[in-house]
């Protein structure tokens, strides 16, 4: 089991302090820029959201599938930026940690110090930087650490196990454990290797798991909370954003929040 040497941010003790009490961790992602964006932010931590990432649209989202895509797109076509975002976000009165997630296009065009600092700025806590290397994320990460901004690690499900000790000395926050190969989206079971990566990731690290990529309804979430210590969901958060508006993320929050929260029953 590693121990984590640095000293937890906003986000890492709060996750921490959640698990301590018996709680699984509920991460929702909600695309910045679109209709009702800061609403569903609102409706999200007010239904049992533990930290929300928050998407800055960019116009080749590698890591995302279709739903995700879609939004982006629409945000983008109303105007968002990555500067607009981080102002909109400064007005958010919600009492959880905010994580950005971006592609490291924003980053490197902003600046690694500015666009750190521009983060701070605006109430976030963290950053997530997909396709972002671990062997190239020294200078984000030195800068990050110095913004207090705490740069989340994703481990894939092919990483080999030698590997895994050198992201999870990098991680800040939590160790995110991508569940499956492939672009995010809604898939009607959860992929096998969700849970076994959250199993490889907690036999060796004593920060918090949590899993993302796959985790598409509330029964999947509770599936994989049972060997994680939580999970991040994107794609069926977004949908319901696009499709139904920020009420429809409240309620769907609240239903995620109960399935994890309900005591897991023995089957005889």
């Amino acid at each position: 089991m590693k121990i984590a040497t640095h000293n937890p941010g906003a986000l890492e003790t709060r996750l921490r302090e959640s698990r301590k009490l018996g709680r699984k961790i509920l991460v929702p992602y909600i695309t910045g820029g679109l209709a009702g964006w800061i609403d569903a932010i609102r409706g999200a931590a007010a239904n049992g959201a533990d930290a929300i990432e928050v998407g800055i649209p960019f116009s080749d989202p590698v890591m995302d599938g279709p739903i995700i895509q879609m939004a982006s797109e629409k945000a983008l076509r109303d105007g968002a930026t990555p500067t607009s975002i981080l102002h909109e976000l400064r007005s958010v009165d919600v009492d959880v940690p905010l994580i950005v997630m971006c592609y490291y296009n924003t980053v490197f065009r902003a600046g690694h110090d500015r666009f750190a600092n521009s983060l701070r700025e605006s109430g976030v806590v963290a950053a997530i930087v997909p396709d972002l290397p671990l062997e190239e994320s020294a200078q984000w990460a030195v800068a990050a650490d110095k913004a207090l901004i705490e740069t989340v690690m994703l481990a894939a499900p092919t990483a080999p196990d030698e590997r895994l000790p050198r992201v999870i000395d990098r991680a800040r926050g939590f160790v995110y454990a991508v569940g499956l190969l492939g672009v995010t989206g809604e898939r009607a079971e959860l992929a096998t290797t969700a849970v076994a990566m959250a199993t490889r990731l907690k036999k060796i690290t004593d920060m918090p798991v949590l899993v993302g990529v796959g985790v598409s309804n509330a029964e999947q979430a509770k599936q994989a909370c049972s060997v994680a210590d939580g999970v991040i969901q994107g794609a069926s958060v977004v949908r319901r954003l696009l499709e139904e508006g920020a009420d429809s993320v409240a309620n769907y929050v609240a239903e995620v929040r109960a399935a994890i929260d309900s005591p897991v029953v023995s089957k005889r």
